[in-house]
């Protein structure tokens, strides 16, 4: 199978090589059939527009793209649709055009003993697939619902997915660069470029953590070519960890003998370095470190805050749950908001990177009810009654309220 070209420039992004005063949507993009929906925040009116490749989706900004699933699309199965899944870009200056099999991953650095590059063609040719499903959720996934209020992009909770992801191990392409012993991180880059402030948009990894085998450069998205806007033709796939790291359209992987200073590891994504990744609301971190591992979360998905149910009439209820790797060992719902709690039935497991579903049912009796759902991952682990807070918005896991009402 060969990688066709992607190209985004017949669609509604213009061309942004230049980032020069363009406009990633074109004239009157809004004007057909553009509908809007009203997150349950502060300022939560968003356009729902269909980009390249994508179904109509919640848009936080244009330039560069930020576009969040409705939250229906997670009711429809375990599996994000490539249509539907969640975007965010860093800097406005993204590639619009790639020839996939053409397109060249270089691999080398001060730590790597043969440097070399390929093409993504024979990237598939030349090593043996994997295939993973997994989570991809960003940093800031329901920054929108933190109290105070913080800086940065006021996203709902559908700036996540699940998807089935094939390619090569990370650790394949580096051993045929035969690490030296002095290697201590490997650098990540893809095409987008850098226009206004933050710099080009570079992460890093620990070698140790770039080997374990489950680091993934991937070519696919549940058994299609990457969309563009996700990444086409290769992007990093790090499961278990905040889509900061999932860099898109990797070109280059740098072994590199010091730890390495970027503005995206050294200043952004950085959380408070204590066990809840918190601080007091107001308050300002006394160390940092950069962001990593999912927390546990669960949301209810069939049922929507505010909801009227038939009194008397059996209701069941579905969801998701997930974690940073884990995996799902329970998740326990109320009905009551919180004052008892009983075991939901979990669905099939599809690996401890992914949603896992879960499923109960209730007859509610007339008047308001507060469905709530809790989850613990096979460490213990689980989501606080109350939102914890941290000035970057980032990591968000609380026991979340879905408010109904039986009539």
């Amino acid at each position: 199978m060969t990688l066709t070209r992607r190209s985004l420039m017949q669609g509604t992004l213009g061309t942004l090589a230049s980032g020069a005063g363009l406009s990633v949507l074109a004239p009157g993009a809004f004007a057909q059939g553009a509908t809007t929906v009203e997150l349950p925040f502060l300022n939560g009116a968003r356009k729902l527009v269909a980009f390249p490749e994508k179904r109509p989706l919640i848009v936080l900004t244009s330039r560069p793209p930020q576009l969040e699933t409705p939250w229906s699309v997670f009711n429809e199965g375990l599996i994000t649709p490539n249509d539907a899944f969640f975007v965010r870009y860093h800097n406005a200056a993204i590639p619009t055009s790639i020839d996939g099999d053409a397109h060249v991953i270089k691999v080398g650095g001060a730590g790597a003993g043969k440097p070399f590059e390929l093409t993504v063609a024979q990237l598939r040719e030349q090593f043996k697939p994997v295939e993973l499903i997994a989570v991809n959720q960003c940093s800031g996934n329901s920054r929108g619902y933190f109290s105070p209020r913080v800086t940065g992009g006021q996203l709902s909770n559908g700036a996540m997915g699940n998807a089935r992801w094939l390619g090569v191990p990370l650790k394949d392409l580096l051993a045929r660069a035969e690490p030296k012993s002095s290697a201590r991180q490997v650098v990540f880059d893809g095409l987008d470029q850098a226009v206004y402030g933050g710099g080009d948009f570079q992460k890093a990894l620990d070698v140790e953590h770039a080997m374990d085998g489950e680091v993934m450069v991937a070519y696919q998205m549940n058994g299609a070519d990457l969309p563009m806007l996700n990444g086409f033709p290769v992007r990093l796939v790090v499961p278990g960890y905040y889509g900061t790291y999932w860099v898109k359209h990797l070109s280059d992987i740098q072994l590199v003998e010091q730890p390495f200073e970027g503005f995206w590891m050294k200043t952004g994504y950085r959380v408070p370095d204590n066990d809840c990744a918190c601080v007091e609301p107001g308050t300002a971190p006394a160390r940092t470190r950069p962001i990593g591992r999912f927390t546990v979360r669960s949301f209810i998905t069939s049922v929507v805050d505010g909801a009227v149910l038939t009194a008397g009439r059996s209701t069941g209820v579905r969801g998701i749950a997930f974690d940073g790797g884990q995996g799902i060992r329970e998740v326990a719902y109320s009905t009551d908001g919180g004052q008892s709690w009983r075991e939901a039935t979990l669905g099939e497991d599809l690996g401890r990177y992914s949603f896992r579903e879960f499923r109960f049912s209730f007859t509610p009796v007339k008047g308001p009810h507060d469905l709530r759902v809790r989850a613990w991952n096979r460490s213990g682990q689980s989501q606080p009654m109350q939102a914890l807070w941290q000035p970057g918005g980032y990591m968000r896991n609380v026991v979340e309220s879905v408010k109904v009402t039986a009539a």
